[in-house]
C-alpha cells in the first residue's frame, strides 16, 4: 500500500515536466539570404489612350449641295488642301455684285474728289462717298468669304477618316463630313503617383506598347506636366508623345507606357520575404544564435522578384524567405542549405510534418 501512495506521487511530480517538454517547440526549418546591394530604378508603369497631336471633325461652315469630294479615306493631305467642295453658284454671283458695287463705288469717289479740287462740291459729299467706298469693300471681303466656306479644306497636314457624305448630298451647317488627325505624333496622358513628381521633367524617354503590335516598342518622350495634382487620386496628369512616323497607331489605341526614372545603388531583398499586417511592412531575420527577429521595414522600388528595402536591415543580416508566416520573434530556427528554389515550400511542410 504504501508503494502504491508513493509511485502514484512520483508520477503527479514528473508528468508535468515530461508534457512541457513534449510541448516544447521544434526549430522551423527555413531558408535565408543576406540582402544584395544591386542598381535600382525607379520606374513608372501606367496605361493611357492615345490621341493624335492635332485632330478635328471637319465640318461645313455653311449649308449648302456638295459637288465633289477630293478625298478618299486614309489619304494623308497637306494643309489647305481641298476636302470638300459645295455648290457656290448664289456665292459667286453675291460676290461679283459686290465687287461691281465697289468699282461704282470707288468710281463716284474718284469724280467727287476732281470736283472738290474745283470747289464744285463739299467735302462733306466728298466724305460721304468714301465712306460708301468702304462699306462696299467690306462687302466685297463678306462676299468673298462666303464664298469661300462652300471650299472645305484641311486646317493641318494629317490623315482623313471615313466620308460621311456622298456627292449631291445636301448638308447643313455643322453637319461632320470626316475626321482629320495629324499622326506624324501621337500623344498618351496617363497619371504620375505624386511621390513622383519631384523626378519628372520635359524631355525623359518613354517606352509603350500596345496590344495591336504584340512584341513592338514605340519610343517616345514625356512633353507636359500638368499643373495641378489630382486631390482624390494623389497622381500628377502628364502627356507623352509617341513617334508614329510609320502611321501604325491610331487614335483611341489604349497602351501600357514606361517611363524610367532615377537609378540608385540599393538594398534588395526578395520580394517573398516581405510580409504585410496592416500598414507594417515585415521580415524577420535569423539572429546569431538561430533565433527569429521580426522587423519592420520600409519598402522602395520593386523590380521582378525584388523589392528595395529603405530601412530595417543591413547587408550582414540573413533574411529568412521561406516559412515566414508561421514565424514569430524568439522563435529556434534551422536554417536550411540552398536556396527555397532548391526544396519546394510544399516539400519544406512535408518534411516538418
Amino acid at each position: 500500500m504504501v508503494m502504491t501512495a508513493l509511485a502514484a506521487l512520483a508520477w503527479h511530480r514528473l508528468a508535468p515536466v515530461e508534457q512541457q517538454q513534449g510541448r516544447e517547440k521544434r526549430p522551423q526549418a527555413v531558408h535565408v539570404v543576406q540582402p544584395e546591394v544591386q542598381t535600382v530604378r525607379d520606374r513608372i508603369e501606367a496605361v493611357g489612350t492615345l490621341r493624335s497631336r492635332d485632330e478635328v471633325v471637319v465640318t461645313s461652315e455653311v449649308t449648302g449641295r456638295i459637288v465633289a469630294i477630293d478625298f478618299t479615306t486614309g489619304q494623308q493631305v497637306e494643309k489647305g488642301q481641298l476636302l470638300v467642295q459645295l455648290d457656290d453658284r448664289q456665292a459667286q454671283a453675291d460676290l461679283a455684285v459686290a465687287e461691281a458695287r465697289l468699282a461704282d463705288a470707288q468710281r463716284q469717289l474718284r469724280r467727287a474728289q476732281q470736283l472738290r479740287n474745283s470747289n464744285s462740291i463739299s467735302q462733306a459729299q466728298v466724305d460721304e462717298l468714301r465712306t460708301t467706298v468702304n462699306v462696299a469693300e467690306a462687302e466685297r471681303q463678306a462676299a468673298r468669304v462666303r464664298a469661300a466656306n462652300h471650299r472645305i479644306v484641311a486646317p493641318f497636314a494629317g490623315v482623313v477618316g471615313l466620308r460621311e457624305f456622298s456627292p449631291g448630298a445636301y448638308i447643313e451647317s455643322g453637319d461632320p463630313l470626316t475626321t482629320l488627325d495629324a499622326s506624324g505624333e501621337m500623344e498618351l496622358t496617363f497619371a504620375v503617383a505624386e511621390r513622383f513628381v519631384g523626378q519628372l521633367q520635359s524631355g525623359q524617354p518613354v517606352n509603350s506598347v500596345t496590344s495591336s503590335w504584340p512584341g513592338e516598342v514605340f519610343q517616345g518622350e514625356l512633353a507636359e506636366l500638368d499643373t495641378r495634382i489630382d486631390p482624390l487620386s494623389r497622381t500628377l496628369k502628364v502627356r507623352a508623345l509617341i513617334d508614329n512616323s510609320e502611321g501604325r497607331l491610331r487614335p483611341g489605341q489604349f497602351m501600357s507606357v514606361r517611363l524610367t526614372l532615377r537609378q540608385r545603388e540599393a538594398l534588395v531583398v526578395p520580394e517573398q520575404a516581405v510580409l504585410l499586417q496592416g500598414d507594417e511592412r515585415y521580415l524577420f531575420v535569423a539572429t546569431d544564435d538561430n533565433t527569429a527577429e521580426r522587423r519592420s521595414v520600409q519598402l522602395g522600388s520593386r523590380e521582378p522578384g525584388k523589392v528595395e528595402i529603405l530601412s530595417g536591415i543591413n547587408t550582414e543580416d540573413r533574411v529568412v524567405i521561406t516559412a515566414q508566416d508561421r514565424l514569430s520573434s524568439g522563435d529556434a530556427l534551422q536554417i536550411l542549405e540552398g536556396t527555397d528554389d532548391a526544396i519546394p515550400a510544399s516539400e519544406l511542410i512535408r518534411q516538418e510534418s
